[in-house]
């Protein structure tokens, strides 16, 4: 296990430098070079401070007492935490399967926010039973966390040494697609976003749009696959874009609701009817898009039920299950309303 003498000497710093910076002590001025060359070498050497000399001085732990169950989860969003609906509602069923099981969440966090390397230190210096993980994290972000905490169940990631719940995203492109040729669409846009991998057509939602345009014989349009980086401001920007040119095409795919609603309103705004000049899909039926104007056609993933699928396999972990690491897919399905 590494000492703080280890990371003095990798950061080139005095052992006191380390202490005050992981401590957050302000006493003295600390350059944020220094602070970021500290909190480098705590990573890198997976450094922890020992819980329980942190305590002694102000609590006694009782030497029979059961360390308490303490379940993270990281979600993935970068801006305004908690209120992304997607995320929100796969959060609240791990929640409730938690609470019914005499747990809480410990913390929440997001996969941006962990990228801050003091962040990162400071949410794992206490012990973590477990971590419900929603957002592939970064090889040196991973590689630290997997460290520090015994049982790890994603949602959706491409870390494939843990359990991974979540539904296919290949199949809902496809279905969304199909929906969308049957109504006798033949100019389909796509919209998403990049998300970590940092190209759009790697997305597994992005492949199925594709096969499906393919194999059907209509053409893919590079001005109408909008990468919007999951933003609603800037998805309804390239939509706006595309109005102006006034060549667009007559059915869009979004691959979120959130996007998709953002297309109905620029289109909207744009004097473009929806469905009669341009129809459009969504892909979750988060639970305002019955309620858009008009009620959004989109692909319902059971978002509550993969929070609960997740604290179902961590509690499995948890009682000693140690087989190889699983992928559960949920079932979803297609929902018509009103915008196709």
């Amino acid at each position: 296990m590494s000492t703080i003498r280890d990371v003095a000497r990798l950061a080139g710093v005095s052992t006191a430098t380390v202490s005050r910076v992981v401590n957050n002590d302000a006493t003295y001025k600390i350059t944020e070079e220094t602070r970021a060359k500290v909190w480098q070498a705590v990573t890198q050497l997976n450094y922890k401070i020992n819980a329980n000399a942190r305590r002694q001085t102000a609590v006694k732990v009782s030497p029979v007492s059961k360390p308490p169950v303490r379940i993270g989860c990281v979600i993935s969003v970068t801006k305004d935490k908690y209120n992304d609906p997607y995320f929100m509602s796969i959060l609240s069923g791990a929640e409730e399967r938690l609470i019914s099981a005499g747990c809480d969440i410990a913390f929440v966090r997001t996969g941006h926010e962990l990228e801050d390397k003091k962040i990162l230190f400071n949410t794992f210096s206490e012990p973590i039973t477990g971590l419900i993980l929603m957002e592939t994290l970064n090889k040196e972000s991973y590689d630290y966390i997997r460290k520090q905490v015994p049982h790890i169940v994603g949602i959706d990631t491409h870390h494939g040494d843990i359990d991974n719940v979540g539904y296919d995203h290949y199949h809902v492109a496809t279905t969304a697609v199909q929906h969308l040729i049957e109504q006798g669409h033949e100019k389909i846009g796509f919209i998403g976003g990049s998300g970590t991998g940092g190209n759009l057509k790697d997305s597994r939602r992005y492949r199925g749009y594709y096969s499906t345009m393919h194999a059907a014989g209509l053409p893919v349009r590079e001005d109408w696959v909008i990468d919007c980086m999951w933003d609603e401001a800037l998805c309804m920007e390239e939509i706006n874009r595309l109005c102006l040119t006034g060549d667009y095409p007559t059915a869009f795919f979004a691959a979120s609701d959130l996007m998709a609603m953002a297309t109905l309103s620029a289109l909207y705004h744009n004097g473009i009817s929806v469905p009669e000049k341009a129809a459009v899909i969504g892909l979750s039926n988060i639970e305002m898009s019955r309620f858009a104007s008009p009620p959004l056609s989109t692909v319902h993933v059971p978002t509550k039920e993969i929070g609960m699928a997740a604290v179902d396999l961590l509690f499995d972990r948890l009682s000693g299950n140690a087989i190889l690491p699983r992928k559960v897919l949920l079932p979803t399905e297609l929902i018509i309303r009103h915008s196709t």
